[in-house]
């Protein structure tokens, strides 16, 4: 596997806990929480909060907290194959507060029977947040897979409007 040259990396502090960010001199490349699935346990790179697509990152991750509608517009560097980019590309395309299935993100990349790869790219994704796999739920609206634990994805759900709040006794009310 090919080393993804970091130029540089800082880590920010959310509701959810701290996320690691790094950049390529192109963009944006990750943005990990501690403990996420298929995370590197490493990023080979200098500690540069003032990297400006880190610089940039933070001050749009913080107003994300605030105001989830708001859109990021810091470039994306997220390496992946041509499948998984067309896979985060659609996830892109999904607005706060609306949540789609694994099987309608691959009817709209064309690959309606792709439904099982589909789920290993949005698992594969390297830009959480930003590159909104929380927001893919499984046929039934059931919270499924989320790298960055299902407690989390409920939390960003819920916060972006998505759902409701959970009740007493951990139940939480269907998707919209």
């Amino acid at each position: 596997m090919k080393t993804i040259p970091y130029a540089a990396q800082t880590r920010v502090e959310t509701p959810l806990g701290p996320l690691t960010l790094a950049a390529t001199a192109r963009g944006l490349a990750l943005a990990w929480f501690d403990g996420q699935a298929h995370r590197s346990a490493e990023v080979d790179a200098p500690q540069r909060p003032d990297d400006p697509h880190l610089r940039l990152a933070a001050r749009e991750f913080e107003a994300y907290w605030l105001d989830p509608a708001r859109p990021f517009t810091v470039a994306l560097d997220a390496r992946g194959t041509a499948f998984q980019q067309a896979v985060w590309n659609a996830l892109r395309a999904l607005c706060a507060g609306r949540l789609a299935t694994y099987g309608e993100i691959a009817r709209r990349i064309g690959r309606p029977t792709a439904v099982r790869a589909v789920g290993a790219a949005i698992g594969r994704n390297p830009i959480s947040i930003i590159v909104p796999c929380h927001r893919v739920v499984g046929g039934d609206g059931s919270l499924t897979g989320y790298a960055g634990g299902l407690d989390r994805k409920r939390s960003l759900l819920e916060r972006e409007g998505a759902l409701a709040p959970a009740r007493r006794g951990g139940r939480t009310a269907a998707p919209t």
